[in-house]
Parts: structure tokens; C-alpha cells; sequence
């Protein structure tokens, strides 16, 4: 497609006839295709298969019985494997339930209802009749907006550049204001953009200075082995808050949701020996421990960081043929037109894509009427507000390649004629 700027308005509107029709033609098919969430699809889930076997044992290396109360913070075993794989100390772990989001909600949690570091709950912590406040890097995940709202916690966003976080309005912004309390990231093939933080991103989250004693960064490494045309190293973000002497700063959180079963994987947290004491006393009222066997049952079945290691690659060979598909469909039928850009990532689960401004709900609801289930717009910013209705999350990987290219080719068509619409409004 040549650059929509060549067109006159009389090519547009003749442009826009025949995207019409081509419309038409799809809404015909009846389709009913789905690229709402990130969900794994079947042929990733088989490889994880063998977890279901009969175990090996149940019996922990210490003759403790897995199948029995106790160990709140996670077997060691288990701590070992994932302290190994990620490069954090077993002894500053905590091995949650099935899933990270859960264990950022108590976190987060915890942190409103009794404060942390002797500072006083943030429920409570009103300054100047000000609610406590995250920083939010957008495009982001919109599950980390959501446990915001439900926790009354004000939502700032910042432009996330191709680095990491714009560090020089988050330092600005930290320094003045204690009722900042935190910062969301991603930091390795984030969602949506596929945005890998760079060394200087995390020394600088790591070291500026902060206006709130109990500032937090919250650390979801969701994508932190999920390597699909490249490998990407990141800067160990617990050991340089140690060397800045900010040891407190950072929950870490990791989860296999996306390495061997959504919803019966494991999730941990990590962080700094006074952190992790805190948290596992507030857990204590909680439960008495996570399912020590799903706990086993993975350390069974991967053994080794190297295992886990391979698994991926497995995994990066089922993706990166739909990666591919959306990629390659991108760049024949909208590269050069004006009409959009998008990212390339490196790894991760989503392609991200801005339309013109004020086209994203547009394309959306197009696309939904044809048959294709999208994110909804704006979901990729706190309260579902994208100032410029531009941004939109694709997600590759559930379904097949069949049906992944038909909803490219419908999706791409939408792209089209929202823009078009709205350039020939003008």
C-alpha cells in the first residue's frame, strides 16, 4: 500500500469503497477467531503433559511429606530450582500459589492494610488529602491497573520508551512527591510492546532518590525466559538495590503460568531478607502453606535450570511461526502506508500496534463484527483511558496458523478502514 499521504480525498474514498467490500466478503465467512488474552495454545500446553504423571515420590530430601501441612514459604527444593534459573538467593523466595498475579495482589495488599519498613499503612498514608499513587509505564498490562483500582491506589501514567520507563520524568516525579509509593515494570519483553529494560534503566530505578521512605518497585518478570528470536540478558535488579543501598526497594515476582500450566502453575516472590520476613508474617495468618505437591510435582518434572531452559526453546519453536504470521502480514499490508506502527519484540507473548489517533476502538469493534476478538482498546492504560485511541494489544498465540492468518488478514483490513474513515472526517 502506498503512503496514505499520496491519496486525495477522492482516492480515499474510493480506497474505502473497496475496503468495504472486501468487509462485506469477510463478515460472510462467519468467523469466529479469538486474540483476546494471552493464552497458550494446546500444542504448548502438550509439552508440559508429563507433569500430570504419577509422581515419583512424595517425600521432600529432608524425609519431610509433601502431602501434609507446613512450610509456608515453599519447599526448598523448589526454591533451589527457581533461585537457580533466575539468579536469586533461595533464601529470599517465597513460593506462592499458582499464580503471580495473586501473589502482587497480597503483596500490594499487605502494603496498604500494615505498611512496610515501619512506615505507616498506605491505606491510610493520605498526604495533603492526596490517595498513595503508582507509576504506571504505558502501553502496559492491564491486570496491574486493575489490582490498583480495586486498592484505591491513584494510577500515574509514563511513556515507556524502547530502553524502559522515561527514567527522567519517573525521577522527577519520585523525588517530589512521597505519595508515590511504587512503579509497575516489566522489564523484559513487556507487555505489550515486547520492551527489554536496558542496564541503565534498572541502575537508575535501582539508585534515585525517592521523596517516600517506602517506595516499592513491584518487578514482574513474567517474560524473563520467554526468548523467541533473540536472547536478551537483564541486569539483576535485587543485587543493584543492594549495592545502591536500597536493598528494600523491590518485590520480584516470577510465575511458570506460561512454562508449564496456566492456573496450576507456581508463582513466587522475592526480595530482601526484612521484606521477605514481613511478608511471610503476614502469610502466616493467611494459610499454612501452598500446595507443596504441584511445588514437587514441577521440580520432578524440570530437575534442572537447564531443563527449564530447553522447555523454552521448545516453546519459542511453537511461537515464533505465529510471530512470524502477524509480523510478516504487518509489513505487507500496512508498511509504508501511515496507517500504523507496531513492535518487533524479541521474545514474550504480544506484538503491540498504534493505529492513527482516535482509531483503536474503531478497529476494534470492526474486527469483532467480522468474527476477530481483540483486547479492547485502551486496556493497555490505566482506567482504560488511551488519550490517543491508538494503542492495540495482539496477542499470536492461541490460536492456530490457519486461523491466525485469517484474522491478520481481517485485522489488518480494519486498520485500513478506521483510518481511512477518520482521515476522510477530517
Amino acid at each position: 500500500m502506498k503512503p496514505i499521504a499520496d491519496y486525495s480525498s477522492e482516492d480515499l474514498s474510493a480506497l474505502l469503497n473497496d475496503l468495504e467490500v472486501q468487509y462485506k466478503e469477510a463478515q460472510a465467512q462467519n468467523l469466529k477467531l479469538n486474540m483476546a488474552r494471552g493464552k497458550p495454545a494446546t500444542t504448548q500446553l502438550n509439552l508440559s503433559n508429563a507433569l500430570l504423571d504419577k509422581m515419583e515420590s512424595y517425600t521432600l530430601a529432608d524425609g519431610t511429606d509433601a502431602r501434609n501441612y507446613g512450610i509456608l514459604d515453599g519447599i526448598p527444593e523448589c526454591k533451589k530450582l527457581f533461585g537457580e534459573l533466575l539468579g536469586i538467593n533461595p533464601d529470599q523466595i517465597i513460593i506462592g500459589g499458582n499464580a503471580s498475579l495473586n501473589v502482587m495482589f497480597d503483596t500490594l495488599s499487605f502494603l496498604c492494610l500494615f505498611g512496610t519498613g515501619g512506615c505507616e499503612p498506605w491505606i491510610y498514608s493520605k498526604h495533603n488529602g492526596n490517595p498513595v499513587k503508582f507509576l504506571c509505564p504505558v502501553p502496559g498490562y492491564d491486570r496491574h491497573f486493575t489490582i490498583c483500582e480495586e486498592l484505591g491506589i491513584e494510577m500515574i501514567t509514563v511513556p515507556l520508551n524502547e530502553d524502559g520507563p522515561d527514567m527522567d520524568i519517573v525521577k522527577k516525579l519520585v523525588s517530589e512527591d512521597e505519595s508515590i509509593k511504587g512503579i509497575w515494570c516489566v522489564p523484559l519483553h513487556s507487555n505489550p510492546q515486547g520492551v527489554c529494560y536496558s542496564d541503565e534503566v534498572v541502575e537508575q530505578l535501582a539508585s534515585m532518590e525517592t521523596a517516600a521512605k517506602d517506595f516499592r518497585i513491584f518487578w514482574d518478570n513474567a517474560y524473563g525466559v520467554h526468548h523467541i528470536y533473540e536472547d536478551v540478558a537483564l541486569k539483576d535488579i535485587i543485587k543493584e538495590c543492594e549495592k545502591c543501598g536500597n536493598p528494600d526497594r523491590v518485590y520480584y515476582f516470577f510465575s511458570t503460568s506460561k512454562i508449564s500450566f496456566p492456573g496450576a502453575g507456581i508463582a513466587l516472590v522475592a526480595s530482601s531478607p526484612a521484606n521477605i520476613k514481613e511478608l511471610k508474617g503476614h502469610m502466616s495468618a493467611q494459610t499454612i502453606g501452598h500446595d507443596k505437591l504441584n511445588q514437587l510435582r514441577h521440580v520432578q518434572f524440570f530437575k534442572t535450570p537447564e531443563n527449564i531452559r530447553a522447555h523454552m526453546k521448545k516453546l519459542a519453536e511453537e511461537l515464533k511461526p505465529k510471530f512470524d504470521m502477524v509480523l510478516d502480514k504487518l509489513d505487507e499490508t500496512l508498511s509504508g502506508s501511515g496507517l500504523a506502527s507496531w513492535s518487533n519484540p524479541k521474545g514474550g507473548y504480544f506484538v503491540s500496534l498504534d493505529t492513527l489517533p482516535g482509531c483503536a476502538k474503531r478497529t476494534v469493534e470492526l474486527a469483532k463484527n467480522a468474527g476477530v476478538t481483540l483486547t479492547g482498546a485502551g486496556a493497555t492504560y490505566p482506567y482504560g483511558k488511551d488519550p490517543k485511541d491508538s494503542n492495540i494489544r495482539i496477542a499470536p498465540t492461541y490460536p492456530t496458523i490457519d486461523e491466525l492468518e485469517k484474522a491478520m488478514d481481517i485485522f489488518t483490513l480494519c486498520v485500513k478502514i478506521a483510518g481511512i474513515e477518520k482521515l476522510l472526517e477530517k
